[in-house]
């Protein structure tokens, strides 16, 4: 691996994991288009989702605590689980039921998926009209509930398939139920963190077995940038949103969906 390529995959992984313009999709019409191939370096990938956790830790480190303390104390003590982020650490756990789910009967589906770069397109422009829509959502002022945590975990799901962005999913279900838009991405980026944890826990024993050949420079280099950059990527998708201009996004994902469609068709791919 040359520093370019670690820096241009953490850059990658850093942006597209947080903003709503699926990185699923990127990766797919990358592969097949350009000839781009990620990686195969299982300690790179499990480091650079380490990343991305920690860029989500970095800009609600003070909520996480919170909730993480709040939570503990209630195990022993049902009566204090009315607390407001108490429940908002249940709602997390709850939104993690469906995706859990789904990899364990379905993983081998979504798996297949990721080989059918005209999926990612029409999925790309699936995430372009949600976003889009977010302009005809009434603003709303409610805050999360077990309702809206399962429903979002059930969009979460769909971002299984390369073109639905994960980010814009969930948060165009939190604006559709007319969650106030400041908590529905904040849940968004929040519900996230157990489905990477659980990702890199995954791939830990295959890591095991690279590590002594792990080029441990470039690695850090590339988890670096993937930490900033997703930094970065969480505060502007949280200026877009309580701007009202989540949708604005859309018309980028429209058009690299309109424009793989094309190239696929000229080059007659699958």
């Amino acid at each position: 691996m040359t520093w370019w390529q670690a820096i241009i995959l953490g850059l990658v992984q850093g942006l597209t994991e947080f903003l709503p313009v699926s990185s699923s999709g990127h990766l797919v019409l990358g592969q097949h288009l350009l000839g781009i191939a990620l990686t195969d370096d299982v300690a790179f990938e499990v480091m650079l989702h380490l990343g991305t956790a920690g860029s989500i830790i970095t800009v609600y480190h003070a909520r996480i605590g919170t909730l993480v303390g709040q939570m503990v104390r209630s195990l022993p003590h049902a009566a204090n689980r009315t607390d407001p982020e108490v429940r908002l650490g249940w709602q997390i756990a709850l939104s993690c039921v469906p995706v859990g789910l789904a990899y364990v009967l379905l993983g081998d589906m979504f798996e297949a998926a990721f080989m059918k770069p005209r999926l990612a397109c029409a999925m790309l422009l699936v995430t372009g009209g949600l976003l889009w829509l977010t302009r005809l959502a009434p603003t709303g002022q409610r805050a999360t509930s077990a309702w809206t945590a399962l429903l979002t975990g059930v969009a979460q799901v769909a971002a299984l398939l390369p073109g639905i962005s994960r980010s814009g999913a969930t948060i165009c279900t939190g604006l559709y139920l007319r969650v106030d838009p400041e908590a529905a991405a904040d849940f968004s980026f929040l519900m996230v963190l157990p489905p990477i944890a659980g990702a890199a826990l995954l791939k830990v024993t295959d890591m095991t077995a690279q590590v002594a050949a792990v080029d441990w420079v470039h690695v850090l280099v590339g988890t670096a940038v993937a930490y900033a950059s997703g930094v970065l990527a969480i505060r502007v998708v949280l200026n877009f949103v309580r701007r009202g201009r989540l949708h604005y996004f859309a018309y980028y994902c429209v058009g690299v969906g309109l424009l793989g469609w094309l190239l696929l068709s000229a080059g007659s791919a699958p």
